[in-house]
């Protein structure tokens, strides 16, 4: 776990540009983030790498983009119009109201995971848990709170005009699942994945962007045939957690939690969890993968009276595919790399210093061109100028190369290139490491292949 407070970490990812609160200007809007000039940049980078790893480079695997509003049916067959819901608790004496199973662990730390509502209205009432907000013990029994959102379509707001912004981006891939099989060519085992947005009416959003209402997810659907499903499952389970070490994620703050038994949704071979130790919690979910045999495709082809099998071309073996779904949350694995990379050293000087140890191929900015003195400017942003073309390269000269320094240190950026009144004559510049705080002298001509090399996944 980090050394450092939550909020310590929070106050600097809004501080330097990261994330901000949405609708600042008006007061707010609870629990809605914007991402800042660095934010942004950094959640690009991050879809970008995964797009890569997982769709543009796996053999196996193939991108679609799926629309958010969807059919209402969808949400019939998969279950969510009957069961997406949390056990929710008002209090009787402020109308605060928060998800019950939250409520017990925070209160009692008890993980309620599979318990019914009238079992989690027994541990509040045995361990008489007051409201956090005022102290009173008067609750409400625990009832169902779907967490989907509803809207209309159309000029007219009735029942047929009905439709929810999606709780999750899988369904889009299940129902295009013919659609992919048939323009991809892709033979089982095939992958289809997709980035998308997705909205959830979270009783108890908290923590930052841990848990928002709307957030983005990167989503793989990988189908594959019935009994070899174990073996994939363990395939992506290596394959995630690889992901994610290579990210530079102290291992010590990581593991992977198996779901035991009585957690797993009927239908399920194996799910498992990998979590992330954050600030302020003992162990976080970032990572699902998850099982899910062939029970989606089976309720969208009774739903829709589509069939949704595949027929194999080299056996003539027709079947329905099971599914292993890897799944994560964007903002998630954010807020992971941040928490993982902040760090305030304390130097020989007595000076301290703050840096973020983003890892190079996806830090918002990965080189900063410093001329030392204005004088030098003309030169210096022609170098920028040629830099900016072959990967984010910002240029700053305010301030003694020191502080440019410490600025740079603080959001990420792994480089930073000082160019003196000697590079007019050798034609070269110093380049500076974020992590060690090397420097060494480089031509200029080498500068782009030296970076490039070194920015890589």
């Amino acid at each position: 776990m980090s050394k450092y407070s939550f909020d310590e970490i929070v106050s600097h990812l809004k501080s330097s540009g990261f994330v901000y609160q949405g609708s600042e200007i008006y007061g707010g809007l609870s629990n809605s983030w914007d991402f800042g000039i660095l934010g942004a940049a950094l959640k690009k980078n991050i879809k970008d790498l995964w797009w890569k790893v997982f769709i543009e480079t796996n053999p196996y695997n193939v991108g679609i983009d799926s629309a958010i509003l969807m059919n209402t049916k969808t949400w019939e067959a998969s279950g969510h119009l009957k069961g997406f819901a949390d056990a929710m608790v008002d209090c009787k004496e402020c109308k605060s109201r928060f998800r019950a199973d939250k409520l017990i662990q925070d209160a009692i730390d008890l993980s309620v995971e599979g318990k019914t509502f009238e079992e989690m209205d027994a541990v509040i009432n045995e361990h008489h848990i007051v409201c956090p907000d005022c102290g009173k013990f008067n609750w409400t029994n625990a009832r169902a709170f779907n967490l989907m959102f509803k809207t209309y379509i159309g000029t007219l707001e009735d029942a047929k005009s009905t439709v929810y912004l999606r709780p999750e981006t899988a369904q889009g891939i299940f129902v295009n699942f013919n659609n992919v099989a048939r323009t991809s060519r892709k033979k089982i085992p095939f992958g289809i994945g997709q980035i998308g947005k997705s909205f959830r009416n979270e009783i108890t959003p908290g923590n930052f962007i841990f848990r928002v209402r709307e957030f983005e997810q990167m989503e793989l659907e990988f189908f594959c045939k019935p009994g070899e499903d174990m073996k994939w499952y363990q395939y992506w389970i290596d394959t995630c957690f690889n992901f994610v070490k290579k990210l530079g994620i102290k291992e010590e703050n990581l593991r992977i939690r198996p779901h035991d038994p009585e957690e797993l949704a009927f239908y399920s071979n194996g799910t498992s969890d990998i979590e992330y130790a954050f600030p302020f919690t003992d162990w976080g979910e970032v990572w699902g993968i998850a099982d899910r045999t062939d029970y989606d495709l089976k309720k969208h082809s009774e739903y829709s009276g589509k069939e949704l099998s595949y027929l194999d071309p080299d056996t003539n073996e027709k079947y329905i595919p099971y599914c292993v779904e890897p799944s994560v949350g964007v903002e998630r694995l954010f807020l992971m790399i941040c928490c993982d990379a902040y760090e305030k050293e304390n130097l020989e000087n007595g000076e301290e210093r703050v840096v973020m140890h983003i890892h190079p191929s996806i830090a918002p900015i990965k080189a900063c061109v410093c001329p030392l003195s204005k004088k030098l400017s003309k030169e210096a942003s022609e170098l920028h100028a040629k830099l900016v073309n072959e990967f984010a390269c910002e240029y700053d000269e305010a301030g003694s190369i020191g502080k440019r320094y410490r600025r740079n240190d603080a959001i990420g950026t792994p480089f930073c290139i000082t160019y003196d009144f000697d590079s007019l004559e050798d034609n070269c510049v110093t380049i500076r490491d974020r992590d060690t705080m090397e420097q060494k002298r480089i031509k200029i001509d080498e500068l782009s292949a030296y970076i490039k090399e070194r920015i890589k996944f």
